[in-house]
């Protein structure tokens, strides 16, 4: 039998993730059965769990690549920006990104197993706003009245925020002056000063 290439088990594990994307921001967790992941991967169950342990797993992987991406961006334009970016529509697949954040926020409310698993998983958004924060302090621009792990959790509690708005299909129109206002009361008052100007 031949061997498959890593470019293909790449592929495949690709067109899963995708496709389940799709099923759980349309089903949620408990809705996306396996039947349902079949058809929107077009795989057999016997492909999806070939490359995943379990539904649990496969939806772990799912948003842990998006708190990678969303590191990403926090690292190259701060947390500030991940909240833009829902507003506006930017970046990829952002209707399944919000669908999976709300799934993964129910179940840390509702299965301890599920939250110790997430734990270890959680804090790469958390490292990464408190890491530009730094470098935003050490170069004078962030406010130095306020400990960094408090304007991290300020942060992190106006996204959870954000993102409950959207998902109560609340008007988001008009949010992009509350971001600038977010955005300022971090910043350092010498900062603030300059912008005035």
């Amino acid at each position: 039998m031949p061997r498959v290439s890593q470019d293909h088990l790449d592929a495949r594990r690709r067109q899963i993730l995708d496709g389940s994307r799709v099923c759980f921001a349309r089903y949620g967790y408990e809705g996306a059965t396996v039947r349902r992941l079949e058809e929107a991967t077009g795989l057999s169950r016997g492909a999806i769990f070939h490359h995943f342990r379990d539904k649990e797993s496969l939806f772990l992987a799912l948003a842990e690549e998006d708190a990678a991406r969303m590191a990403d961006v926090v690292a190259a334009q701060g947390l500030v920006q991940v909240m833009r970016d829902l507003l506006s529509g930017a970046g990829e697949q952002p209707a399944e990104w919000l669908a999976t954040r709300l799934e993964v926020s129910r179940r840390l409310r509702t299965d301890p197993e599920f939250r110790a698993r997430w734990a270890e998983r959680s804090q790469l958004l958390t490292q990464a706003t408190k890491l530009r924060l730094q470098r935003k302090l050490e170069a004078g621009n962030l406010r130095d009245d306020v400990d960094v792990d408090v304007l991290t959790s300020y942060l992190e509690l106006v996204l959870e925020g954000l993102v409950s708005h959207l998902a109560m299909g609340l008007p988001a129109d008009d949010l992009g002056p509350v971001l600038d206002l977010v955005e300022e009361s971090v910043r350092h008052q010498r900062v603030r000063a300059s912008l005035e100007a």
